[in-house]
């Protein structure tokens, strides 16, 4: 068994397993917070569900926000008699015409690693720049330390990054292998008086499974799994939620929870886990193995993970390049924003964990699609059913940029059938929830907390607008050109300059470059 942990936890986490990475940068970026900062004349969606409105006008004080006071009507002048007053110590945005949303919550956001040759502040700086005002730092594998003193360095503001929620990899920090249920027991206490927030699990045996999930419940932290395919045979989604786990992320040991006709996935004979192609090939026939859509099996299983008030973190972005890899490595702002070092980590290699590109073809994108498919349907009848979905990106793996991986999965969520409101209500509210601070984020309410997120085009009408390289457009000359990338991030009422940011990140990757004299090429070819 020792030896069977030792190589999942090699084969997933080699990118950070081992990284110490410095400490970020003392915040120099951001203004504020005022005393009084006043929004005018933006479009609102609050997060709570609810249609846009506006224009209004919001007035946050500190890091609160005061008032929402509606100012007018579309296509009539503002009524200035209904405006909130500003005075000399008064910030003031104009954000006529601009939509305001909450700030968004990465349920999935690892911070870089050595492997990738990434640092805090190219990581937190492409995330602030797509309106990532919270992580949920799932394994914490830089370092429970390390990542706990990032987050109190965030909370407080002296460093330029989203609130981080520690979530730590199960058994980290213990002396040996967890193998017993008091051992389970301890190590969850001993995580929890280190200040933890949650636990990422990959699985483990029935008995010390059980023990930790229920000592974290007793204890207040938040629980997840990735249900790995060496551990799901003992504990597939449901078995899971039914013990008390209280959510998931990617999808493995869903469908395990609906075999009808099998207890195991059918693994081809010559199969090899630490193979990462056999790895990658044979998950995406796995949905194909479950129950059918609309099945009693299919509807029960969705049914009792509805009742447990389970939640699902899909990723659906991570695993993308599986069914169009030449659309994922040739993304239009890998040239701009991705690190030498980062594009090196993503290539085809027999090592590197998601680099399963050994000899991928047609055929291995034809049944990735058809996974999506499947995983898409269960997804939005999970969430119709009254199901809470989250979304995360997993991003620094597989050809997945940070920031621009997140608003990817707004679009993948789309195309599972979600409304635009929906999918903001799932970046912001639903996520609160998981992490308990819905009664402070997660959507545009006086009282909350000034996390917000300031773009200057319709994100409903085209979620491409809240990509850093925004959407292409034509004008009625004919020219060519982009609109949209969100304008301000607004975390803890400091404003964040988005499209700045994203300038320091482009002058990392520039420097970077210079000194390797690197071009982006294309695996096996010199252009």
């Amino acid at each position: 068994m020792k030896k069977v942990l030792s190589a999942l936890l090699v084969i997933l986490l080699s990118v950070s397993v081992n990284a110490q990475m410095a400490d970020a940068p003392s915040r120099s970026e951001g203004e504020g917070p005022f005393d009084r900062l006043i929004i005018r004349g933006v479009h609102l969606i609050d997060g709570t569900g609810s249609p846009a409105t506006g224009p209004v006008d919001i007035v946050v004080e500190g890091n609160k926000i005061a008032q929402i006071r509606t100012v007018g009507y579309p296509g009539l002048p503002i009524n200035e008699s209904r405006r909130p007053q500003a005075d000399e110590n008064t910030r003031e945005i104009d954000a006529s015409g601009m939509y305001l949303l909450p700030g968004f919550i990465d349920m999935h956001a690892h911070t870089g690693g050595n492997a990738q040759g990434t640092t805090p502040d190219y990581v937190n700086k492409l995330w602030l720049a797509h309106g990532i005002t919270t992580i949920r730092e799932p394994g914490s594998f830089n370092g429970m330390d390390w990542t706990i003193r990032h987050r109190e360095l965030s909370k407080k503001n002296e460093i330029t990054a989203p609130r981080i929620s520690a979530w730590i990899g199960f058994g980290q920090g213990a002396d040996g292998p967890i193998i017993n249920e008091k051992q389970a027991r301890d190590w969850v206490k001993m995580i929890d008086e280190r200040g933890a927030d949650g636990i990422k699990f990959f699985g483990a045996s029935p008995e010390v499974y059980a023990a930790a999930i229920d000592e974290a419940n007793k204890r207040g932290l938040g629980t997840m799994t990735h249900h790995a395919q060496t551990r799901v045979v003992y504990n597939n989604v449901l078995q899971s939620a039914r013990l008390g786990l209280t959510s998931m992320t990617h999808w493995y040991g869903l469908p395990e929870a609906m075999f009808d006709d099998k207890i195991i996935q059918d693994y081809p004979l010559d199969y090899n886990y630490n193979n990462e192609q056999h790895r990658f090939e044979e998950a995406g026939r796995l949905w194909a193995q479950a129950a059918k859509p609309g099945s009693d099996t299919w509807n029960n299983v969705m049914d009792e993970l509805v009742e447990l008030d389970f939640t699902i973190n899909p990723t659906f972005t991570i695993y993308e390049a599986s069914r169009n890899l030449m659309a994922q490595r040739r993304a239009e702002w890998h040239e701009k924003y991705t690190l030498p070092s980062l594009w090196r980590f993503y290539a085809p290699s027999r090592i590197s964990h998601g680099s399963y590109w050994l000899d991928w073809g047609t055929e291995q994108e034809i049944a990735w699609k058809e996974n999506y498919r499947l995983w898409m349907q269960f997804v939005n009848e999970f969430k119709n059913k009254g199901g809470r979905v989250t979304l995360g990106s997993d991003a620094g793996y597989i050809y997945k940029l940070y920031g621009f991986a997140y608003i990817q999965e707004m679009e993948m969520m789309r195309e599972a059938g979600f409304h635009p409101l929906e999918i903001f209500q799932s970046a912001s509210l639903k996520a609160a929830e998981v992490l308990g601070r819905d009664h402070e984020l997660g959507t545009i309410e006086v009282g909350k907390l000034a996390d917000m997120v300031l773009v200057d085009a319709n994100p409903m009408a085209n979620l491409k607008v809240l990509y850093g390289t925004g959407a292409i457009f034509v004008d009625e000359e004919n020219n060519v050109k982009r609109h949209g990338g969100i304008a301000y991030t607004i975390k803890d009422g400091i404003i964040f300059d988005a499209k700045q940011l994203l300038r320091d990140v482009e002058k990392m990757v520039e420097a970077a470059k210079a000194e390797e004299n690197f071009t982006i090429t294309q695996p096996g070819l010199d252009y």
